[in-house]
């Protein structure tokens, strides 16, 4: 069996952002809580092996709520698998404390870099610092994206922003160009796209209700997707049906947020929880391996 992806959850529930379309919120918590528990780092190493001899290349760092919360979660994590040869490992974050607390971050970003971490996921609705905060951080007044993609960049960080596409927000041709323009002039290299995804678990009815309401147009993301096909050169396609297309010399994937094919012999991800539970997917308690 072939693995792509090792994910390692970081922290607890805890988010300061308030995506109402949470993904997070819509799959099974799978025994995390708002309070951090403690990590079973035994279990870590078991998943980090089987990871390492399925052939995984990169390691995300991510969180059923925002890992940055966790700074000293993080560290220990990046301390351990630097026994292990993972070439590419990548942190999904709302990077709001790369704003709000740039200061006491920075330490940590250095030190995260040096011990390995490779690249910053960027979690947005987008290009606009207005709509940012508008959908995700109605609690917080100002987030500068230009300057926190300046300052990872300066420390040497490889930067992605992943789009999660809603109604009214990102939901057309003209605004993803416009978006991969703006990755351009901020020396973004890499722009992940995909429709905010309903789960088919209902575990959060509001979060669910909201989500089901500000879909994109399915129309319009086919029109998205057909533009990106035919406007970019393909790269390469993965196996749980995402494509890279080159497009200004930024690398657009265009992917879902949920996959699972039970008729493949290998699999999208490997899912690490921090009470030391292995998984293969998101939406299954059932879907585990320890």
């Amino acid at each position: 069996m072939k693995i792509q992806n090792f994910s390692v959850l970081i922290g607890s529930k805890a988010c300061n952002a308030r995506c109402p379309y949470c993904i997070s919120k819509m799959t099974p918590s799978q025994g995390m809580k708002l309070k951090k528990g403690k990590v079973n780092w035994r279990n870590f190493d078991i998943a980090s092996r089987i990871a390492e001899k399925a052939g995984v290349m990169t390691v995300m760092l991510t969180g059923k709520g925002e890992p940055t919360l966790f700074p000293e979660e993080i560290s220990m994590a990046l301390d351990k698998l630097q026994v292990y040869n993972f070439p590419i490992i990548e942190i999904q974050t709302n990077a709001i404390v790369f704003s709000t607390e740039k200061e006491r971050y920075k330490k940590y970003l250095q030190e995260w870099y040096d011990k390995g971490l490779t690249t910053i996921s960027i979690s947005v609705v987008h290009y606009e610092d207005k709509k940012n905060i508008e959908l995700l951080y109605p609690n917080i007044k100002s987030v500068d994206l230009k300057k926190v993609i300046k300052m990872l960049r300066d420390i040497g960080y490889s930067i992605r922003l992943s789009i999660i596409m809603v109604k009214n927000y990102i939901d057309n041709i003209e605004d993803v160009d416009k978006f991969i323009s703006f990755c351009k002039e901020n020396n973004v290299t890499q722009l992940t796209m995909r429709p905010v995804t309903l789960s088919r678990s209902k575990d959060n009815p509001e979060v669910f209700e909201w989500t089901k309401k500000n879909k994109p147009n399915k129309k319009d993301v086919n029109k998205i997707y057909s533009y990106v096909r035919k406007k970019g050169n393909l790269l390469m396609n993965l196996m749980h049906g995402a494509s890279i297309y080159d497009i200004k010399g930024i690398s657009v994937c265009i992917t879902t947020c949920l996959t699972l094919n039970p008729n493949m012999e290998d699999i999208r991800q490997l899912i690490f929880f921090p009470n030391g539970k292995i998984r293969y997917d998101w939406q299954y308690e059932g879907a585990i391996l320890l």
